[in-house]
């Protein structure tokens, strides 16, 4: 059944916090912030047929966009965790505006099936393999990154997509903005209580060449990391991307 343009924005109104801007039918577009740029995730643009797993996938974003560029099936997962440091918990309505979404774009659950689990919890007898796995937004609220990697690894059989906070611009430690480790060091700083954003549960911020590393250390070949940013100017933009293949 559609969903009216007049009862479909009534819903998303009931929501009282949006992550992610979803682009609806009927001109629609959810009131959330993120991808702060959508292209510079560089996920292919045709991905008919691909199995992919999307991790960490809060309102959905990154999930419909994938079965918008033709994938077969996507898996969601995400253990509402995270609540930037400043919600409540009525703020965050477990998977609600995924489900609003996924009805208003008229995708099956077999097409988009979701599940509350955590990355560590991730394995081949649990979800199956597959052909990209999406990790946006996660790594750095992970005590134990690379053992997600690994887990990650475990069922991915072609290419994996990585985006988190990095520190080569930003260092709570070495003085803030503009005064990270932008030398290309092997480093990752580690957050025991709210230094990052304050957000508790900000754990960790390796530079661009650390997470290249530990993507490759996890099983990936041809590894590959950009910033979002060059030289950002505000704590938002300092993120990084690592793309690698098996």
């Amino acid at each position: 059944m559609t969903i009216s343009k007049s009862d479909l924005l009534k819903k998303i109104d009931e929501f009282p916090f949006w992550y992610h801007k979803i682009e609806l039918p009927n001109g629609i577009v959810t009131p959330g912030w993120a991808p702060i740029n959508r292209d510079s995730y560089g996920i292919p643009a045709d991905l008919k047929g691909k199995r992919v797993l999307d991790v960490g996938a809060w309102d959905g974003y990154w999930t419909f966009e994938a079965l918008k560029r033709g994938a077969k099936e996507v898996v969601a997962i995400d253990d509402f965790s995270d609540y930037l440091g400043n919600l409540e918990e009525s703020d965050r309505n477990a998977w609600g505006t995924f489900d609003l979404c996924r009805e208003a774009l008229g995708y099956s659950e077999e097409q988009c099936k979701r599940i509350e689990m955590s990355v560590y919890d991730v394995s081949q007898e649990a979800l199956g393999r597959f052909d990209i796995v999406f990790c946006f937004g996660t790594l750095y609220h992970l005590r134990h990154p690379l053992l997600a990697l690994d887990k990650l690894s475990s069922v991915c059989q072609e290419e994996i997509f990585v985006e988190s906070a990095i520190s080569d611009d930003f260092s709570p430690y070495r003085g803030g903005l503009g005064q990270g480790y932008s030398g290309g060091q092997m480093v990752m700083e580690f957050y025991p209580n709210n230094e990052y954003g304050n957000n508790h549960t900000n754990w960790w911020a390796p530079t661009l060449q650390c997470m290249a590393y530990m993507v490759n250390a996890a099983g990936f070949k041809d590894v590959e990391g950009w910033k979002l940013i060059d030289n950002p100017k505000e704590l938002p933009h300092c993120r990084g991307f690592v793309a690698g293949k098996k």
